[in-house]
């Protein structure tokens, strides 16, 4: 339990960066982000947990890790 809970907290640090680091940025980049067609999101959504996946199948796998 404590490591869903470190790792839920790193995920809010990393998604929570770019929006403290350059708002404004961010909100043309997510005004661009309305313009892309939904299929390209979903695919776009499952390649990046297939990634977030295989990395951490492999940090498990590993031993340069431990």
């Amino acid at each position: 339990m404590k490591l869903l809970l470190l790792v839920f907290g790193m995920v809010l640090v990393v998604e929570g960066l770019p929006y403290a680091a350059a708002p404004e940025k961010m909100r043309q980049w997510l005004l661009q982000l309305t313009t892309v067609d939904p299929k390209t999101l979903r695919i776009m959504g499952f390649v990046s947990m297939a990634a977030g996946i295989f990395i951490c199948w492999l940090v498990q796998q590993s031993s340069l890790f431990s």
